[in-house]
């Protein structure tokens, strides 16, 4: 089929076409006019994906790939269509509790039949370049689709919130339980410390370890002290047979006085005796004074080497005084060690259950403000008015869509029309049917006698 042969099909079937095109416009028009109006209301949603969690300090999984795909499907989501339902308070209008009961028969909650219904009208249209979202709702009253728009909208930030608040919350009644269970360890731990040192009487901290490791040490210099005291004095006493050379004796300054009145005594003897001879009463007055002298040095040196015998014998009774003191003090501080690392280890046993129990605390009292929180990271952009101009039937746009497919089924019904009943239009039509070469066309007559021509010229 050729253009020409095209344009003479739709110039025979002119009518056909024209009466496919008018029925189609007739009918969706009047069709959009019986229809009931349609009102859109759309509320435009901001969503910070930069904002930090006002509690943790911590930022946001608003960065991670596919956030505002899973925000999109929270406001599809049934649980926001429900808090829709009790916002708007829809379960007291009698007329929907009606239809809710002749379409279910009850079988079916209000809130999901009516928060199905709510989603069939919602519309969710996210900015490609921007993070707004466009919550759009349509319904037969412009009021009505604006409320339940900003019921969305609501809703879904408050489902956001809870989203957020519920795993806080069911964390902080966790961790209210576990603070009891460790605030009871902890009171354990504490009673038996306590405990040890009442029946012990012994501290933890006070020092007393410290102090008698330090009185153990002064013992052990007092030791030493004694030690060397009792050498030195048996080096003395070993030196009691020469006493002219004790220290002691040699220093004593009541024998060097008699042992100089002995000399001076002996000097005048000596030089009497060439005087007067032996038998002289001034010689033998003088002997008898020497002699004297000489016992009086000798009871004196013996009360001095004496004094040595009992010092020796002091230190050695010191040193095993010290020593045994050393030795009970010995045994004093290996049981306050002994006390002192059971302590320890009470104590351990406290810091372990004060650490556990402080952490627990503070998770709790974390959880427990972020279970309080009321704050998302979602506000409301642009809060939807009611809308003045309805959304849809959109007469004008029907039209032009009628009249476009008008045209096409009246075209199509004319092509299908000319394959059952097919007719010569032209002279590629008499070449086809015939198989005679065309030589000629005469024009159709013009005026009254060609009228009945003008349809389809004559062909020879």
């Amino acid at each position: 089929m050729t253009f020409r042969q095209f344009l003479l099909i739709l110039r025979a079937r002119k009518w056909v076409i024209w009466g496919v095109l008018a029925s189609i416009v007739a009918i969706v028009l009047i069709v959009s006019l019986i229809l009931p109006k349609q009102y859109t209301a759309t509320t435009a949603l901001v969503i910070d994906l930069k904002a930090n969690d006002p509690v943790g300090g911590a930022a946001a999984a608003q960065l991670a790939p596919g956030y505002l795909a899973t925000q999109i499907d929270i406001i599809e989501s049934e649980r926001v269509a429900q808090r829709v339902v009790e916002l708007t308070r829809m379960d007291r209008v009698p007329v929907l509790q009606t239809q809710w009961r002749e379409e279910t028969n009850g079988e079916v909650s209000f809130q999901s039949w009516m928060a199905m219904l709510l989603q069939k009208q919602l519309d969710i249209r996210p900015s490609r370049e921007s993070s707004v979202i466009n919550l759009r709702y349509s319904g037969p009253d412009p009021a009505f689709a604006a409320a339940v728009a900003n019921a969305f909208a609501r809703a879904y930030i408050e489902t956001t919130i809870d989203l957020k608040v519920d795993p806080a919350r069911q964390y902080a009644q966790w961790f209210d339980g576990q603070t009891k269970d460790l605030r009871d360890k902890l009171q354990l731990a504490q009673s038996k410390l306590s405990e040890y040192e009442q029946v012990n009487g012994v501290l933890a901290g006070d020092g007393r370890f410290d102090i008698e490791n330090q009185h153990l040490a002064e013992l052990n210099s007092q030791l030493a002290a004694a030690q060397g005291q009792r050498a030195d004095s048996g080096a003395r006493q070993s030196q009691i047979n020469a006493a002219e050379s004790v220290p002691e004796v040699m220093a004593n300054g009541l024998i060097s006085s008699l042992k100089a009145d002995v000399a001076r005594s002996e000097a005048q003897r000596s030089q009497l005796l060439g005087k007067l001879g032996e038998n002289h009463p001034q010689v033998l007055q003088l002997s008898e004074e020497i002699a004297e002298l000489r016992r009086r040095v000798e009871a004196e040196t013996q009360r001095v080497l004496s004094s040595l015998g009992t010092s020796s014998r002091v230190s050695a009774a010191r040193v095993s005084e010290i020593s045994a003191a050393i030795d009970r003090q010995k045994a004093r501080v290996l049981e306050l060690k002994a006390h002192y690392d059971k302590l320890s280890v009470l104590q351990r046993d406290i810091e372990s259950a004060q650490k556990a129990y402080d952490f627990v605390m503070q998770s709790f009292a974390q959880k427990n403000l972020e279970s309080q929180a009321q704050q998302a990271n979602i506000s409301v952009l642009t809060p939807a008015e009611p809308p003045l101009q309805p959304s849809s039937p959109r007469i004008l746009l029907n039209m032009v869509i009628a009249v476009f497919l008008g045209s096409l089924l009246g075209v199509g019904l004319a092509l299908v029309l000319e394959l059952v009943d097919q007719r010569v239009r032209g002279s590629e039509d008499l070449s086809q049917f015939v198989g005679i070469p065309v030589l000629g066309i005469i024009p159709a007559p013009t005026g009254r006698a060609g009228a009945r021509f003008r349809r389809r010229p004559a062909i020879a």
